[in-house]
């Protein structure tokens, strides 16, 4: 219970050092957010759509609330960000809902909100992470429309691509091309040696985050990623990500193992037909997870409880010395770039 405490204040940007903490954002129906947070003051309650509204520029929906909750009634399908500022101290907090409650979509979710560098934040609505999208509804694809997205990158093999094509459309699409046969002998069965698979992402996918930053750093608008599961190359290119901006390993862990929760399988890839898996070896691998057996998602950990991510990290400090000589090397994130991401996606 303590465990899963921390990993959802974590998650939801909670900052233990402030007065104002676990603040977050929950959806309790398709029309209702429920804001919650714990302070020894009353809180006023502001809302707006946008991101990056100031205080002056939200909607103050609740004045002096003391009870540490506030409900909020949303359109369904439309996204709030909720400034909480408390009273007496001016001290102010912005958070948002983590993950977007798609009809047909898996694991779609905002990294923003969490404790980075210098007591900043990671801006909301700017970065998302994701499964697959082969199956999202005309009304999810409405909802990703108003994200405002700039860039897709898709972390996929060229297999997964052709089987599984994204049906998130208008969005500048950016793939680097490589064959899952680069990931197959780690793949064939169901992840058991998880530490082995992730120690070859860096090498991997350091053509992607290349990709990635350059994106960042040079198209305005919002950018989101996504593999097949959304958990395991789009977990590694997200805890790079989030290490560049400052976010202490905890939390990179702790927002890592959220995929177990939020991942719905049924949507990452379309049925696979017996005669098309019995034809192609890729078809057949993703065909053996759409069995009952793999239809609920399991822990990203080793049976002592490491965390498959680890084994990433480890690679990283073995072969480069640091997550930063790694990046600077790899990805070309040089120290005045990192800079220039922090000052672009921390608030």
């Amino acid at each position: 219970m303590i465990l899963r405490a921390t990993i959802l204040a974590l998650s939801l940007g909670a900052s233990p050092a402030l007065a104002l903490t676990d603040a977050r954002v929950e959806r309790s129906d398709a029309g209702t957010l429920v804001v919650r947070w714990t302070s020894d003051r009353p809180v006023d309650v502001l809302v707006s759509g946008t991101a990056d509204a100031t205080l002056r520029q939200a909607e103050r929906v609740s004045v002096a609330d003391g009870d540490g909750e506030h409900r909020l009634a949303v359109p369904a399908g439309e996204r709030r960000y909720v400034l909480l500022r408390e009273r007496g101290t001016g001290q102010w907090r912005r958070v948002a809902e983590r993950v977007l409650p798609l009809e047909a979509g898996s694991n779609f979710r905002d990294i923003g909100g969490y404790e980075a560098a210098r007591g900043r934040h990671v801006r909301w609505g700017l970065i998302y992470r994701s499964a697959g999208q082969p199956l999202l509804t005309d009304t999810d694809r409405a909802q990703i429309a108003r994200l405002g997205l700039a860039n897709l990158v898709d972390l996929r093999s060229a297999e997964e691509r052709r089987l599984a094509p994204t049906r998130i459309e208008q969005v500048r699409y950016n793939a680097v091309g490589y064959s899952m046969a680069a990931l197959m002998p780690a793949t064939r069965q169901p992840i058991q040696n998880g530490s082995v698979l992730y120690r070859g992402f860096p090498a991997l996918l350091a053509p992607h985050l290349r990709l990635v930053f350059d994106r960042l750093l040079n198209d305005r608008g919002a950018l989101a990623f996504n593999c097949s599961a959304g958990q395991d190359r789009t977990g590694f290119v997200t805890a790079m990500i989030l290490s560049a901006l400052g976010v202490p390993r905890a939390t990179i862990m702790a927002d890592y193992q959220l995929s177990t929760q939020w991942r719905r399988p049924q949507f990452e890839m379309p049925r696979i037909e017996p005669a098309v898996a019995a034809s192609d070896p890729v078809a057949r691998m993703f065909a053996a997870y759409q069995t009952p057996q793999a239809a609920t998602p399991t822990p990203l950990v080793e049976a002592d409880g490491t965390p498959f991510l680890a084994g990433a990290f480890a690679e990283i400090e073995v072969r480069w010395g640091s997550v930063d000589a790694y990046l600077e090397r790899e990805a070309g994130l040089t120290p005045a770039r990192r800079k220039a991401l922090q000052a672009a996606y921390l608030e």
